[in-house]
């Protein structure tokens, strides 16, 4: 016995019509591809805005921590300038020099912790005058033409701290 049953033609299954793609118009493919265009524009901005802010931020982070102490090392100024005075005034008078050895001991272990610390102290006698480093306290005849213009003493010295002007030197000026 032959199994006879009725056989239906193979319909389409449901949603196939879905499965088929429409080919877009030409209009819809540049708008497509404007579209695309325009995100791959913006996600290549906002990378680069991002690269800008991590370099900024950086920077920054780096400058912050090379004057951190700035503040206080703007405070030491003055001790440092005290110390110069003291070591002046222990270099002309006749005391112990073991006391001499331990205080000139101490001003200096001031000094290089202040410089590896970023302090460097401005060189500025017998250079010519510059406002942005100089403060001109006075003027007085220059003994020799070649130091008309140039700095003949200095009051009070100037310091950088990490190559950025902390303190001015306050100078007096040839003319």
């Amino acid at each position: 016995m032959e199994n006879t049953e009725n056989i239906l033609p193979e319909e389409p299954l449901a949603g196939s019509e879905a499965q088929e793609t429409e080919t877009p118009s030409p209009s819809e493919l540049e708008l497509t591809m404007a579209e695309l265009n325009e995100c791959k524009d913006k996600h290549l901005r906002l990378v680069a805005e991002f690269e800008n802010f991590k370099r900024r931020n950086a920077k920054e982070r780096v400058e912050l921590t090379q004057t951190a102490g700035k503040e206080i090392i703007q405070s030491l100024l003055d001790v440092l300038d005290d110390c110069d005075r003291a070591q002046k005034q222990l270099e002309s008078t006749e005391t112990d020099t073991a006391l001499k050895e331990g205080v000139m001991l101490v001003f200096n272990k001031l000094r290089s912790t202040l410089q590896h610390r970023g302090l460097k102290q401005m060189e500025t006698l017998h250079t010519d005058f510059n406002a942005d480093l100089h403060e001109a306290i006075s003027e007085m005849p220059a003994p020799t033409d070649e130091l008309k213009g140039k700095v003949l003493t200095e009051l009070m010295k100037g310091y950088y701290l990490n190559e950025k002007i902390i303190r001015h030197a306050r100078v007096v000026v040839g003319n």
